[in-house]
């Protein structure tokens, strides 16, 4: 008999299109809607993020992603006229270039050549057997950032809108605390967090830390194949200063500030002496892949966003509580009109 917690099936569940949020909670962000699950006394409390210093136990540390989204969707045109979206999956150059996608019609040939207005072009260098696509572009750092914050597009997900952005997503699709540039996603979770709800946290003595993983758009893609063991993982890079290592292993409780986060610190946690090591600001990968089965043992609790059915977020939440646990939040979530996925409300797990 097939595990069920094995098996990709097992993670999915219907959702109303009309409970997808377009955009965040109206009365600013920290006014979501806060789903509190308290896995010792098994009991749920419906809150707002406002309170969300009511919930996590003095003198713990809160640990948030830092890295920021760029705007990486680029319209162009062929030398011929037609039209090409390149989206840059990353600012981290490697030896064939810039990793993109492509849409365009016809075949996509290495050397064919982008014009994105008259300033930038892009060359086509090199093409996967995987079907991956790395491009050169005629200006580089901080002069092709430039170009790209003038007239590239914020990636908001294609759920939202039909992924079409404008310029009020290039404030609200980005974290208050963003510093690294390097995301083609948004940690969605720290979303909600204001001035406000940092300043209840620090009169509870409630500390902050920061790590810096740049989302891949691998984040978000759904998993395809039957048993979730076959997934093949995507990889992300990220780094932890000395500062923040240091306060890891403090000794203190850990929260989570989303699934990003929280790869990062199960990454680099050694379970042998229950600590936390990394080279300080020098960046790594992860391909880690947590789910039922994996024991997570880094962090006391998460804050979280509601995630895509069949993803490996919602994988990973699973391997918290578990997956009929987890599910069962999500019909209460429904039930209780909680907004889902990226710029919905949260929810925030207590470990027993």
């Amino acid at each position: 008999m097939k595990n069920p917690d094995l098996l990709t099936e097992s993670y999915n569940f219907e959702l109303d299109k009309s409970m997808i949020a377009e955009r965040p909670a109206s009365g600013g962000r920290h006014s979501s809607k806060l789903l509190v699950y308290d896995e010792a006394r098994d009991q749920v409390i419906h809150g707002k993020f406002s309170d969300l210093s009511k919930y996590i136990p003095s003198e713990s540390l809160v640990m948030m992603n830092q890295s920021k989204v760029f705007p990486c969707r680029l319209q162009g045109e062929r030398p011929s006229g037609g039209k090409v979206e390149v989206f840059i999956l990353s600012l981290i150059k490697m030896d064939h270039g810039y990793h993109v996608l492509i849409g365009a019609n016809g075949k996509k040939r290495v050397g064919d050549i982008y014009h994105f207005g008259s300033s930038l072009t892009a060359t086509l260098n090199h093409r996967s057997t995987e079907g991956e696509f790395y491009v050169s572009f005629n200006l580089e750092d901080q002069e092709l950032f430039d170009f790209l914050e003038m007239n590239a597009s914020i990636p908001i997900p294609p759920y939202i809108r039909d992924g079409i952005a404008d310029d009020k997503d290039k404030v609200d699709y980005q974290t208050i605390y963003a510093k690294e540039v390097g995301s083609v996603a948004a940690p969605t979770a720290g979303l909600h967090f204001t001035e406000e709800v940092f300043s209840s946290l620090e009169k509870k003595g409630i500390e902050q830390g920061f790590v810096t993983l740049h989302v891949g758009a691998g984040t978000f893609k759904p998993v395809s194949v039957e048993n979730i063991l076959d997934h093949h993982m995507h990889a992300e890079y990220y780094t932890v200063d000395s500062e923040s290592i240091n306060k890891l292993n403090s000794g203190k409780d850990i929260f989570a500030v989303g699934t990003t986060s929280l790869r990062v610190i199960e990454s680099i946690f050694n379970k042998n002496n229950d600590k936390f090591l990394h080279n300080s600001n020098e960046f790594a990968s992860t391909d880690i892949f947590l789910h039922p089965g994996k024991e997570v043992k880094s962090i006391k609790g998460l804050i979280t966003n509601f995630h895509l059915p069949k993803s490996t977020l919602l994988m990973l939440v699973s391997s918290l509580l578990g997956r009929e646990k987890t599910l069962e939040l999500y019909e209460i979530a429904k039930e209780n009109n909680y907004r889902f996925f990226s710029y919905g409300d949260a929810m925030l797990i207590l470990r027993k």
